[in-house]
């Protein structure tokens, strides 16, 4: 299977597995944390948390602060959701469809390439109407590899 035809399956799969996740859905992280949010909210100490987590108190504000800041490993994370009885979830959840991202660079590409030539046309005396010049750009984006649409 060529290259283009995967990456464009991967997009409708994954398009697909957002759709079931919900549109605009947006997780704002607590200002303190989830680890520390959790904690608080199970009415648990950091000494019994460091406790479940075999570390000591010490390394459980640390692991909270550094979840706050943003600087958290997953894999501490994973071990601290664990500890909780909590299942880390991670996603990257796009702003809009990954097939529309990928069209909208294929038209910002495309019009790259034709704009020097429409532009020699026209001082040529040769103006592109703007019906050949949406087919030109339907061509283009049809024809040209995705990977190209990034540099």
């Amino acid at each position: 299977m060529n290259k283009p035809r995967l990456a464009a399956q991967s997009r409708s799969h994954l398009d697909q597995r957002f759709k079931n996740i919900g549109p605009g859905i947006r997780y704002a992280s607590p200002v303190r944390g989830w680890v520390k949010a959790i904690r608080v909210a199970l009415g648990m100490s950091t000494a019994q948390l460091a406790k479940r987590l075999g570390v000591k108190q010490p390394s459980v504000v640390a692991l909270e602060q550094s979840e706050a800041k943003g600087t958290i490993e997953l894999a501490t994370l994973r071990r601290a959701a664990e500890a909780l009885d909590c299942t880390l979830v991670y996603a990257l959840l796009p702003n809009q469809p990954l097939e529309a991202i990928v069209h909208d660079r294929a038209r910002t590409f495309a019009r790259r390439r034709l704009a020097p030539v429409e532009h020699s046309m026209l001082l040529e005396g040769q103006e592109v109407t703007a019906k050949d010049a949406d087919a030109r750009l339907h061509e283009i984006v049809r024809e040209t590899n995705p990977r190209l649409f990034w540099d």
